[in-house]
């Protein structure tokens, strides 16, 4: 096994391009770096449109890579679930969006490997946490009293 290098990036998701900043790192690796391109946009699809954190990994004796890639910043997945493209700008007064909970678990459970929650109702809870600073609304309900509503056990999180 040769001697690896690693290099970290966050790339909109299916649009890596061999552009900077991916080219000017990779080209020096003597690596296909259209391959890693085209295999980045590849694992990065479903995730269309927001920054997406890679890492790609490459063999400096064999050439060969592996690429890395982790799941977007949580506010962006509420972004996209609301189909909104930036946040309200006065949270807590402005509303300019609303997820399902069904959207907010989905989250969750993409986020919780990456979390510092213990439970799938803490990882709910950060990301309902986010929807207050977004601006977005949880079935239609403003995200503090959706948050309340789980602390008063009205609200239950199967697992």
């Amino acid at each position: 096994m040769g001697e690896k290098k690693t290099i970290s990036l966050l790339v909109t998701g299916g649009e890596a391009n061999a552009g900077p900043p991916l080219g000017p790192s990779l080209g020096p690796l003597g690596v296909n770096v259209l391959a890693v391109v085209n295999s980045i946009n590849e694992k990065t699809r479903e995730y269309a449109g927001m920054k997406v954190p890679v890492k790609v990994e490459v063999d400096v004796e064999s050439k060969e890579f592996t690429i890395d890639v982790g799941i977007p910043p949580t506010a962006m997945l509420i972004m996209k679930e609301a189909g909104i493209s930036k946040g309200s700008g006065k949270s807590g007064y402005e509303y300019v969006g609303d997820i399902t909970m069904d959207k907010v678990l989905k989250i969750a459970r993409l986020k919780i490997n990456s979390s510092y929650a213990r439970s799938l109702t803490s990882a709910v809870k950060e990301v309902i946490g986010a929807c207050v600073s977004l601006g977005v609304t949880v079935d239609g309900k403003k995200p503090k009293e959706v948050l309340k509503a789980i602390d008063d056990g009205k609200i239950k999180i199967e697992v």
